[in-house]
């Protein structure tokens, strides 16, 4: 009766840092072969064990900011040091056209930009279950060595958690099987919402118990009331 549209699914995955974004990511990739993360771009040096076309597309500032000019990327962000990150247009297009769902990190003002360009998008926001846990991961993560390098973590992902409004869904990361578990659910959902439906075949009501009356398996013997 139902014909669902083929085109997958554009998922966005954002939060503060220490959330556990990557690790709740990587399980669902595990767990779902329909789910794709497409590989970005960097202008940052390779480092020692990362490959080229797998762990990114490494190009050169110049070449990034040309593709930057030809409207390559979906979004694109400049980070620290000035180094660039951009996610592939065309490589994104061809996955969703092909029927497969795209699942992407993102930070918030990135999800901001795809969120424009494609209302349909759907964005997660991962949080920890607190903020003291939050302080906890960072100071554990132990990249940041100075106080005040964890300091502007810290104010960084709480000017993040204050855009949690913009997104459809919040997960909280408690544990990271529970946080998977939800956002499959998730998923699951956005494939049952009655606009992907793209075409109905449903029959009138006269033809449907014309149809019924006529069929051999059903018995429409008129039984006397007892």
């Amino acid at each position: 009766m139902i014909k669902t549209k083929k085109r997958g699914d554009l998922i966005i995955i954002s939060g503060p840092t220490c959330a556990g974004k990557a690790t709740v990511i990587q399980k669902i990739l595990e767990n779902r072969p329909n789910v794709v993360c497409p590989i970005s771009y960097t202008s940052r040096p390779m480092r020692k064990g990362e490959k080229d076309g797998v762990d990114y597309y490494f190009v050169t500032r110049e070449e990034f900011e040309k593709k930057i000019e030809n409207g390559d990327f979906l979004e694109y962000a400049k980070v620290r040091y000035g180094e660039y990150f951009g996610t592939p247009k065309k490589e994104l297009e061809e996955i969703l056209s092909s029927g497969k769902d795209v699942i992407l990190e993102i930070d918030v003002q990135g999800a901001k930009q795809v969120k424009e360009k494609f209302p349909e998008t759907i964005l997660i926001f991962i949080m920890a279950p607190s903020m003291e846990e939050l302080k906890r991961r960072i100071k554990a993560r132990g990249a940041e060595k100075q106080i005040d390098q964890i300091i502007d973590r810290f104010q960084t992902a709480y000017r993040e958690i204050n855009e949690v409004y913009r997104y459809n869904y919040v997960v909280v990361n408690d544990q990271v099987e529970n946080a998977v578990a939800k956002i499959e659910a998730i998923l699951l959902s956005e494939k049952c919402r009655v606009d992907r439906i793209e075409e109905l075949y449903v029959q009138n009501e006269e033809e449907f118990m014309h149809e019924l009356m006529m069929d051999k398996d059903f018995d429409n013997t008129i039984r006397p009331i007892q």
